[in-house]
């Protein structure tokens, strides 16, 4: 694996590649742009996604006096478009936002098991027609541009229509992952048609992928809004291809399907309030992890110590979670009570960490992290898929909008004529579901706030490793002092069953010494180079004297942050 200056230096000319040969209106003034940062800052808003396009789209609705709920739309639309094997229309979204007078809201637009839906009988597959839920995405979308925003939707949904009808270059990440799935991609005839070669064959980095059927499909949907997926023409076509294939989706489910508000769920952390959404997201989770570690003294910590207590208290939460699952419990707001985190301080067993860490905690001498499924049906796979972007205004609205269609390429099925993948969500991806359940995902956007102001403005992608590449972020800033790219940047930890993994990227990852000082303690050390694997983060911190809004993209990836334009930005 290449070390992380040339996986840098690699990233920017893959990115330039891109960027230089979009749509022309897909870059002010239809000019040439210099390869986008992945650090950038304003007064006046940014937007991080993970591909520059989705970034540059959201900043032009920044830039034409929108708001960040007008940017984060554009952003998504845009972003299903161009990053298509890690969210799309076809998929899920979830919503944190900050508004102006400094409340909080959240959308929850999970994909659904339609109100028909036998979990006994249904085939359990891991793709395919029968792990297509009802989507959630379009809904998600349209309520947040509807409710919040300022723009009407076929401005918003303009950039992504552009870059479907017209085309962009294939970043190396996004085609590596469309080579991956060619055989499954293959089975399906929508799929074989719209993402694959003439030949069958996987485009690869750099070719000009044009996708005509979604471009129809996204003006439908700017022309007619939600109605136009769940009630019109659209829905005619999902339906007649899910009964013809055995999909369980119906007229009456699509027609049903609203997105929510969100429940809000809240915890503090030093100081900090820390402000998420709860279930089918996982806020209640990150909260609890941070909640735990509270009661230690990370800034004091060891090297060796912080990795192996962070893995611990991940463990434990992820092990409470699982067991409220299985209960057949729908409620985790216990996991916010300060209460309930002491009581799971005082059992962490990490030889070393806790010694060293705040008095009143001593380990209980075990060396193996609590035995839990950490791939449990009910929250998804470890690794390796969904998108995040975070988007902010210069009049205090703050926008954190995770987007999936679960693992690479989703269901891998699209509808034949409409250009865009399902989500998997029924059978064996999620594992039972009841008529009507919403999918719960470890999907996390957070926000860290200080005296009502936003500091932290996060999310990431990353299946369960989202929980933990969150709570190390805030880690990082809060404890350790770190600005929020060196925080992105630095090593990271997630637990795996009997110990943790660690990231040993050259460089840059752990230390081989602090390796081996954790695996002295008896635990298992899976040794393993970051390229992703870590979870992605995209977001934003706030300086709160200045009112300067610093974008960041997670170095493993290749997004950008972009701001709108103007004197006193920088990172351009």
């Amino acid at each position: 694996m290449l070390d992380r200056k040339h996986w840098r230096a690699v990233g920017a000319f893959a990115v330039l590649v891109a960027w230089s040969c979009a749509p022309a209106d897909s870059v002010p003034g239809g000019e040439q742009a210099a390869a986008p940062p992945q650090v950038a800052s304003s007064v006046d808003g940014v937007v991080v996604a993970a591909q520059p396009l989705a970034a540059e789209a959201g900043a032009q609705m920044l830039r034409s006096g929108g708001n960040a709920a007008d940017a984060a739309v554009a952003a998504a639309f845009a972003v299903s478009v161009v990053e298509p094997s890690m969210n799309s229309i076809g998929g899920r979204t979830q919503v944190l936002l900050r508004l102006p007078d400094g409340t909080f809201a959240g959308i929850d637009a999970t994909t659904q098991a339609p109100s028909t839906y036998d979990p006994e009988t249904a085939p359990q597959a891991s793709y395919g027609y029968p792990t297509v839920g009802v989507p959630g995405a379009v809904a998600g979308l349209t309520k947040l541009l509807s409710e919040r925003g300022t723009k009407s939707l076929e401005e918003v949904m303009k950039p992504a229509i552009t870059l479907a009808e017209e085309g962009f270059r294939l970043l190396p990440g996004e085609a590596a992952r469309h080579g991956a799935g060619v055989d499954q991609l293959a089975e399906f005839e929508g799929s074989r048609a719209h993402y694959l070669t003439p030949g069958g064959e996987a485009r690869t980095a750099g070719d000009l992928f044009v996708q005509a059927d979604l471009a129809t499909t996204l003006r439908a949907i700017a022309q007619g809004g939600a109605d136009a997926f769940y009630r019109g023409p659209i829905a005619e076509r999902i339906v007649a291809d899910m009964e013809a294939h055995g999909g369980a989706v119906t007229a009456r489910s699509l027609a049903d399907y609203r997105a929510l508000d969100a429940p809000v769920v809240r915890g503090s952390y030093r100081g900090y309030d820390l402000v998420g959404t709860d279930i089918p997201a996982s806020g209640a989770v990150t909260i609890g992890i941070l909640h735990m570690l509270e009661n230690f003294d990370m800034s004091a910590l060891d090297h060796d110590s912080w990795a192996g207590l962070v893995g611990a208290a991940v463990a434990k939460a992820f092990s409470e979670r699982a067991e409220a699952r299985g209960s057949g419990s729908g409620d985790l707001a216990f996991m916010t009570d300060k209460g309930w985190a002491a009581d799971m301080a005082a059992e962490l067993e990490v030889p070393g960490a806790v010694a060293r860490a705040a008095a009143g905690y001593s380990p209980n001498g075990g060396v193996r992290l609590a035995a839990a499924d950490w791939d449990d049906a009910g929250w998804g796979p470890a690794h390796g898929h969904t998108t995040h972007l975070s988007a902010a205004d210069g009049a205090g609205m703050y926008v954190a909008l995770t987007q999936t269609i679960g693992p690479n390429l989703g269901s891998k099925v699209a509808t034949p004529g409409l250009g865009f993948l399902y989500a998997a969500t029924l059978g064996g991806y999620l594992g039972y579901m009841e008529p009507g359940e919403r999918a719960r995902s470890s999907i996390s956007p957070l926000m860290v706030v200080r005296d009502g102001e936003p500091v932290l403005v996060l999310g990431a992608a990353g299946g369960a490793r989202i929980i933990s590449a969150v709570v190390q972020a805030v880690l990082r800033v809060v404890d350790q002092g770190m600005s929020l790219p060196d925080a992105l940047a630095a090593a990271r930890v997630h637990p795996i069953d009997g110990g943790i993994a660690m990231e040993t990227s050259p460089g840059i990852g752990w230390p081989p010494e602090v390796v081996a000082e954790v695996e002295s303690w008896g635990m298992e050390v899976q040794e393993v180079e970051r390229d992703g694997a870590f979870g992605r983060i995209h977001g934003i911190w706030v300086n709160g004297e200045t009112g300067e809004k610093v974008g960041v993209a997670d170095p493993d990836w290749e997004g950008a942050a972009i701001v709108p334009g103007g004197e006193g930005d920088s990172g351009r």
